[in-house]
């Protein structure tokens, strides 16, 4: 069976920057393969194209771009937020991840700095404005149940379990 819309692939992958240094892998002693339905937007667009017509067991190597992987980093999503706003039980560090709500809904802001007044967050994804460079192995493809395609994800092995 090939990648296509629908379907329920798992995939072996090694993420790396431009610089060659590894940012995830599923290949760790003991990982799991990563599993998500193709043609839902579960992965990155540019990553997701490029897995289109692959089948199990075959191997790609594959470049996105940040337009097609999280974006252009926007300058405009790093603002400085007053402490009050954040938990007073919590110790803000630069690198946590909280999420906030807004008009548009719930959003992840990442936290740079943090002085006695102010938290500096970014509304960007950390890999926002990087080149993306996958080592993929596909582990398995098949078509995706009924039940996954209504709840948006893989049951089951490196999937979702409720």
């Amino acid at each position: 069976m090939l990648i296509a819309d629908k379907t329920a692939v798992q995939i072996h992958y090694t993420l790396t920057d431009d610089a060659g240094n590894v940012i995830d892998t599923s290949r760790d002693e003991g990982g799991q393969p990563l599993a998500y339905l193709h043609g839902m937007g579960n992965i990155v667009v540019g990553l997701e194209k490029a897995l289109t017509g692959l089948k199990k067991g075959d191997q790609k190597k594959v470049v996105v771009t940040p337009a097609e992987g999280y974006g252009e980093h926007d300058p405009r999503g790093v603002q400085k937020v007053p402490r009050t706003q954040f938990p007073t039980d919590v110790e803000i560090e630069p690198g946590m991840m909280f999420t906030a709500e807004d008009e548009d809904g719930v959003t992840q802001v990442y936290v740079q700095e943090v002085s006695a007044d102010h938290v500096v967050v970014d509304l960007n994804h950390p890999m926002a404005g990087k080149t993306l460079h996958f080592d993929i192995e596909i582990v398995d493809v098949r078509a995706a149940s009924a039940t996954e395609l209504q709840h948006g994800h893989v049951h089951g092995p490196g999937g979702h379990h409720h």
